[in-house]
């Protein structure tokens, strides 16, 4: 007897939880297989990505290095996310941070001073911003869908990108390298622990996502959100501006990319270089879905996702396997999120269909029964 899906009398808040771990699970278990089938050590690729740097302590900090970008990006895309604001331009969003935060180092090469890192994040911040600012005016104006212009957008930001590192941002002293110069001492984010690679931008982003959790749960604005993305005729009702709204989700995702670009410009690359775009920006949106759009759920989701990252890197080394496996895992991971999403509001069932009726349509027909 074949089971068969039936839906549930109200969403499992168990499974709202439990999904997540069962992606992670089934996404071990298929890309062991897959690369197996195609000829690598699918178990050693599992060992070597998602499980040899939890074991350790010394790539520890290469994942919160890695997660940090990660939470910032997913952070602010929760929050349109969760009112129906598809931002699927954060990767490019990441891109101006970096490089507006950039261009106020090139300008301040000369200077020293506590006021240059405080400029290049504020840059950061305001270039993200203004970047999803075009997707926002385009919807708010012109109704069009932000899903495709953002996503555009990634694109023009890549290519503004590969310009400036080969012309006019171009170190005269890097040996004809497609790169600006080094960032100085007063434009790098400072490291926590000494010796480390552990710099500011980590427990700032976890500040950040409590800041976010502060204002989705406890704030009005954070009430209107959640009312426009669940019932957006009740918010109409009510009187919440659904373009307020929409402004306010967009250059929220932007800023945090923003940030997130700077934080890793004037960080681990310690100046801006091609190969800038990292996939940060499209990542970041399976955490937020395996976070549950949940701020804290995200921190614990980007360090999931770090873990392809880093062990991906040391996977290319130690069994050969190809960098895309990297994209392949992540990708797995997204579509078992989804596929495990159904039995948020469905379960499996067997036997006959009469006995898993509903119980108000049980004693319905009881009734029936029993007056014919």
């Amino acid at each position: 007897m074949l089971p068969r899906f039936e839906p549930r009398l109200a969403p499992s808040r168990l499974m709202l939880f439990l999904s997540p771990a069962l992606a992670v699970v089934a996404t071990l278990l298929a890309g062991a297989a897959l690369f197996s089938l195609l000829g690598y050590d699918g178990l050693g690729a599992v060992r070597e990505i998602f499980f040899k740097p939890l074991l350790n302590p010394h790539r520890w900090q290469d994942l919160l290095v890695k997660a940090a970008p990660l939470a910032l990006i997913a952070v602010g895309l929760s929050i349109g996310f969760r009112a129906n604001i598809w931002n699927i331009g954060a990767e490019g969003q990441y891109i101006l941070g970096g490089l507006a935060g950039t261009g106020v180092a090139l300008l301040t090469m000369d200077a020293d001073g506590f006021w240059i890192l405080p400029a290049m994040i504020v840059a950061g911040v305001a270039g993200g911003m203004a970047y999803a600012a075009i997707p926002a005016f385009l919807r708010v104006r012109l109704g069009v869908n932000e899903i495709l212009s953002s996503l555009m957008l990634n694109y023009t930001a890549i290519q503004l990108l590969y310009y400036l590192m080969r012309g006019p941002w171009k170190d005269p002293m890097g040996f004809n390298f497609p790169q600006t110069a080094m960032f100085t001492a007063a434009q790098t984010l400072p490291t926590i622990i000494p010796g480390t690679l552990i710099h500011l931008g980590i427990p700032l982003a976890l500040a950040a996502a409590l800041t976010v959790w502060f204002i989705m749960a406890r704030t009005l604005t954070g009430f209107e959100i959640r009312v426009v993305g669940l019932a957006p005729q009740a918010a109409k009702y009510g009187g919440f501006r659904e373009k307020r709204i929409i402004w306010f989700c967009l250059l929220a995702g932007g800023g945090f990319a923003g940030l997130a670009g700077i934080f890793e410009a004037s960080g681990p690359f310690g100046q801006m270089v091609p190969s800038f775009p990292t996939g940060y920006g499209f990542t970041a949106i399976i955490v937020a879905f395996l976070g549950r759009l949940h701020p804290l759920g995200i921190v614990a989701a980007a360090l999931v996702l770090a873990l392809t990252y880093v062990g991906g890197e040391s996977a290319q080394t130690t069994i050969g396997l190809p960098s895309a496996a990297i994209g392949v895992f992540q990708a797995m991971l997204l579509f078992f999120l989804l596929a495990s999403d159904i039995f948020i509001r469905y379960r499996l069932a067997w036997g006959d269909k009469r006995s898993h009726l509903p119980i108000n349509a049980a004693a319905d027909a009881a009734q029936k029964g029993a007056g014919a």
